[in-house]
């Protein structure tokens, strides 16, 4: 079989240029200006309809082959708030931007794909291209949703891809159900009563209290939510103090919480009142918890996810595509489209060694031999489920 997957190989180049150039000019959530310019100028080229501004920098292409069924296929557009460290000669060229999860790479492979759909025109109905902005934590997907993605370009499923480091180059992952997490986050505003380091026994140390805190907090998974129900929480942030003398006022910790059902949800959020309550009487302090839902789970429909695992199977057998890969406790906005539409969420796989650099590392790049293979991917889809009369 061809390393091209069906994809020419001017379309191979172009997805590489453009996976190329994205990478050196990252821009992140809500700045995708250049790069939703980029994007909609290959659409128009290929004489497929565009819209912008949904989500604020989103860009929907719609490409109709007569009647019959829609399908959405969405990728996402930004770049993360980090340092690359590599060497590529496509390193990113703006301080603290990186491309450092691969939306890079998943932008031109859905180019790559509508150009070759806009060329052949392999279906019956209509494909909406989607490209999203603001997923790293902005919720740019929840955006576009809320201004009415699917009441302007309706569709009978959703569909999304993510490309792994650590799953083998031409395998696939997909799984029934949940397959990322809840995302929540947390801010817990610790007040004693600042004092005099050489005395701290005239105030009520919040230090020491946002440290009990953090070992209490700790205790919450497989004391009061059991070790096979999945959970994890995670302080990430501690402020607190001036100086070396002053035991301050108050101290803030952030942090996050996963989950993978939505009512151990609801008894970690619990949980979590009750220990600051209980922290804060015991020290005679107050301690304020601001706990915010966030991202929902991926939660990936059976018919759709059957498709998908069949439109994968197709380009490299059955035998490379797993159907049971275990939930990420990562998340994803995409979850918020599923929640409108019945759709499926796949990996594909990226990795070339055991030691690749994992997604979200300032050494991290994308794997450009895999551009074929997702945007065929994409187009095995749209044959298979939008088929030509």
């Amino acid at each position: 079989m061809s390393t091209n997957f069906g994809i020419e190989n001017d379309t191979c180049a172009r997805m590489t240029d453009w996976r190329h150039d994205l990478h050196a000019n990252p821009e992140t959530a809500f700045e995708e200006h250049r790069t939703a310019q980029i994007v909609a100028d290959a659409l128009m080229e290929m004489q497929i309809a565009v819209d912008r501004g949904l989500g604020g920098t989103g860009v929907v292409g719609t490409l109709k082959n007569g009647d019959g069924p829609s399908i959405a296929l969405r990728a996402d557009m930004d770049a993360l708030n980090m340092t690359e460290l590599g060497a590529s000669a496509h390193k990113s060229t703006r301080d603290g931007k990186m491309h450092g999860c691969g939306h890079d790479g998943h932008t031109a492979m859905l180019l790559g794909a509508a150009v070759h759909l806009a060329r052949h025109r392999p279906f019956r109905g209509t494909v909406h291209f989607v490209f999203q902005p603001a997923e790293e934590n902005e919720g740019g997907g929840r955006k576009m949703v809320e201004e009415g993605l699917f009441e302007k370009f309706p569709a009978d499923a959703v569909y999304g891809m993510h490309n792994i480091p650590q799953m083998p180059r031409g395998k696939f992952g997909i799984r029934t159900g949940i397959a990322t997490a809840f995302l929540d986050t947390f801010e817990i505003t610790v007040t004693g009563k600042g004092c005099h380091a050489a005395a701290p026994e005239t105030g009520i140390d919040s230090v020491v209290i946002a440290a009990n805190l953090v070992t209490t907090l700790q205790s919450i998974v497989s004391r009061r939510i059991g070790a096979i129900d999945a959970a994890v929480v995670t302080v990430t942030q501690i402020h607190g103090g001036d100086t070396w003398n002053v035991v301050p006022e108050q101290v803030v910790m952030r942090g996050t919480v996963r989950t993978l059902d939505a009512g151990i949800q609801d008894r970690v959020e619990a949980a979590m009142k009750e220990v600051c309550a209980g922290v804060a009487q015991a020290h005679g302090a107050t301690i304020d918890l601001q706990y915010m839902r966030g991202y929902p789970g991926v939660i990936n429909t059976p018919d759709e996810t059957n498709a998908a695992a069949a439109a994968a199977s197709r380009l490299v057998g059955e035998e490379q595509v797993m159907t049971d890969v275990k939930p990420a406790m990562g998340s994803e906005d995409f979850a918020f489209m599923l929640q409108k539409r019945p759709g499926a969420y796949i990996c594909i796989g990226a990795g070339e060694t055991a030691n690749d650099p994992p997604l979200h590392n300032p050494y991290y790049d994308f794997n450009d031999a895999i551009l074929p293979l997702g945007a065929a991917y994409w187009v095995e889809l749209v044959k298979q489920q939008l088929p030509a009369a």
